[in-house]
């Protein structure tokens, strides 16, 4: 069994937005699927799907960004999941808006929602897909909370079968080859 978990804040106000991509990408896979995440549960949402005969759990944690790592902790009890088992999706403003980047292990680099998962889990050894979403022009906070441009979000559309097909790749063979395949992958090209 594994666990996808996509990071974001809950609330109306930041759908669409730079720190919402993890939550866009597991909306964007449940429709693939063709599942609901709407059970409420783990202080998140989740779904079910399966890859290669696999149940993958989908999960939108609802604690906010800074704490999503009491979420994930939460979901990793219930179903007695190591940190190998979980792959988290979220953003990240060193890449380029249409770039991605998997790693099995590292430090929260700034992100506060890495930094929860990694203080809750007690490790920084779990698979992660991050996607790009440029860097600031002036100010972090309004970047990350501000809304995609129309292009933007033209490349994004672009960006998801990406990310789906690498976390898709972890599950089905390890997350060495989902680097080896996906690192470096560029929708504007």
């Amino acid at each position: 069994m594994r666990l996808v978990v996509g990071l974001g804040n809950i609330g109306k106000e930041y759908d669409n937005t730079r720190h919402n991509i993890g939550f866009a990408f597991i909306d964007y896979i449940s429709k693939k699927y063709n599942t609901e995440v709407n059970r409420v549960k783990f202080k998140g949402v989740y779904g079910e799907i399966f890859i290669k005969n696999e149940k993958v759990i989908l999960l939108k944690p609802s604690t906010y960004m800074n704490l999503s790592g009491e979420s994930i902790r939460e979901a990793m009890a219930f179903y007695k999941l190591t940190e190998e088992d979980v792959i988290v999706v979220y953003d990240d403003i060193s890449l380029p808006v249409g770039r991605i980047r998997i790693r099995d292990k590292g430090s929260a680099g700034g992100h506060n929602g890495i930094k929860s998962i990694i203080q809750n889990i007690g490790t920084e050894v779990f698979p992660r897909v991050k996607i790009g979403v440029g860097q600031p022009a002036h100010d972090l906070v309004s970047h990350v909370l501000g809304k995609f441009s129309k292009e933007d979000s033209d490349v994004l559309q672009k960006v998801m079968p990406a990310v789906e097909e690498a976390v898709e790749t972890i599950i089905k063979v390890d997350s060495k080859e989902a680097m080896n395949r996906y690192n470096g992958f560029n929708a504007i090209q």
